[in-house]
């Protein structure tokens, strides 16, 4: 009986994954491999590493559970070559396997190597797709050839209309496709959310915390407490907490951001979609049930799957139709180093030190932090592209390049040009203060912009105008703050741009 080698990677943890499908007890061998090129291509966070180990440990024990071989090779174990391709071939030599099934990867550089497996290894690499998503690659190019522009927003209609979510009659629930302007909603004094699902540690992730602690203790990141969910049965009790107890207030907050907080109503399962424990459609139904069932607003529920089946799949479409060259953008020129303070948070902007912090201890801050914060401020401050898309790969549990480089490059940076976005995500430091409280206790002033104390925001969002005019200057949507940059006197110009400088000034230094 010929045997076939079946390669599950470390974010394709589903029992429905396409290169699992016909694999038998018998005449199939499942390989899963923790190895260093891929723990550490970026200086990933230690509770990511953590979290993925502990998950495919367990993965692998289920896989055992239901009568299938699996060769599990662990980071410290004797011979590993510490590649995904050396593990391959150490494992077909042992095996005598006559061929390779594997799901193709989410990012470009690992598909890239795959595609020259087969000549390298002298037997067939079958590369599957990956329909866990719900538009394949080949889908999205064709939604893609018929526009013009490729917005989100009738990316996300299209997809409600083929699978019938939030539909009713051929229309949209509640007459409109997109609630957002109810989902914007300042911070009342006090709020908190709720307290989350925590899981005891059993052996194998008692394993792997000693594990990352030993071998990745340069990494980023506070790697204890540890939260996660490893197993997919735990994945799916956090999504149910949030169903019944969350849900219903993430709507109205869902753009608020309050110091301490950094959880608040958002549904933390995106590092669970995006390894597998959890599957898109399975949420995107459970969200819409508690809607009919009176559980949630429609606002709220609206909101969470635009998040699942518009955003998630609309970036991997266009992460795929547009790599290698989407990586090289940079419409701006931005090359300014990275900051210490993104690695560090010591800065007296206490809304950038509140992200980057709660990104240390949690691997984890919410999209409007990662756009509006930590994202606006790279962009206004001119930061390195390069740079700081490789901050967000590496800080966040639920990063992977599929994923982070769109929202990052297109979304928070611009440097895409536009593909994504209808204009830039600039905003001076009365955006923050109108969705957070960090504003009142942050050493700097949010209702100056010239001044020494003034608040960095203010001033860099002017430069940023300023710098770029001729490039903005054919965006509609800009037009009306050119003109107000160009009426402002030229003192006042010149007041700002000299602040500006001297915040980059002091950024340099680690100083702002």
């Amino acid at each position: 009986m010929m045997t076939l080698l079946h390669l599950v990677l470390g974010d394709q943890l589903s029992h429905s994954l396409s290169a699992l499908r016909d694999a038998k007890p018998q005449g199939s061998v499942v390989l899963m491999a923790e190895v260093m090129a891929e723990a550490s291509y970026v200086s990933h966070h230690k509770k990511k590493i953590a979290f993925l180990f502990s998950a495919m440990r367990h993965f692998a024990e289920e896989l055992r559970g239901r009568g299938f071989s699996v060769r599990y090779v662990r980071l410290n174990d004797p011979g590993n070559s510490q590649s995904l391709f050396g593990e391959v071939e150490r494992a077909l030599a042992d095996t005598g396997a006559s061929g390779v099934v594997v799901t193709e990867p989410g990012e470009y550089r690992l598909m890239d190597e795959m595609r020259g497996w087969q000549a390298r290894l002298g037997v067939p690499v079958e590369i599957r797709d990956d329909d866990r998503f719900l538009i394949s690659r080949a889908g999205f190019g064709r939604w893609a050839d018929r526009r013009r522009e490729l917005r989100m927003e009738y990316f996300y209609r299209d997809m409600r209309r083929h699978f019938s979510v939030l539909m009713r009659d051929g229309e949209p629930e509640g007459g409109q496709w997109n609630f957002d302007k109810e989902n914007r909603k300042s911070p009342p004094k006090g709020l908190k959310g709720p307290r989350r699902l925590s899981w005891r540690h059993d052996a194998i992730t008692r394993d792997v915390l000693d594990l990352v602690e030993a071998r990745f203790s340069d990494h980023f990141g506070q790697l204890r407490p540890f939260h996660f969910a490893v197993t997919a049965e735990q994945a799916e009790a956090e999504f149910e907490q949030f169903v019944t107890e969350i849900l219903p207030s993430f709507g109205d907050w869902q753009d608020a951001m309050v110091a301490g907080e950094p959880y608040l109503f958002h549904s933390m399962i995106a590092v669970y979609l995006n390894a597998g424990l959890l599957l898109p459609l399975d949420v995107i139904r459970r969200a819409e049930r508690a809607y009919h069932e009176g559980v949630a607003p429609l606002n709220a529920v609206e909101g969470f799957i635009r998040q699942i089946l518009g955003w998630r799949e609309y970036v991997r479409g266009v992460y795929w139709r547009f790599m290698p060259d989407y990586a090289g953008r940079n419409a701006f020129g931005a090359h300014r180093p990275l900051p210490a303070l993104y690695w560090s948070g010591n800065t007296k902007m206490r809304c950038m030190a509140s992200a980057v912090r709660d990104t240390i201890e949690h691997a984890y801050s919410h999209h409007i932090q990662r756009l509006m914060v930590t994202g606006n401020f790279a962009l206004i401050a001119g930061l390195s592209v390069d740079e700081v898309c490789e901050w967000y790969l590496a800080v966040y549990a639920d990063a992977y390049e599929w994923v982070e480089l769109p929202n990052t490059l297109g979304m928070a940076l611009h440097a895409d040009g536009g593909l994504m976005a209808s204009k830039p995500y600039a905003a001076s430091g009365k955006y923050i203060d109108r969705m957070s409280n960090f504003c009142g206790g942050c050493s700097y002033d949010i209702k100056d912009s010239t001044g020494g104390n003034a608040c960095p925001f203010n001033s860099l969002y002017w430069r940023f105008i300023a710098v770029n005019e001729d490039k903005l200057r054919g965006n509609h949507r800009m037009a009306n703050i050119l003109a107000g940059w160009r009426r402002m006197n030229e003192g006042k110009q010149t007041a700002l741009l000299n602040r500006a400088d001297d915040c980059l000034a002091l950024l340099e230094k680690d100083a702002l």
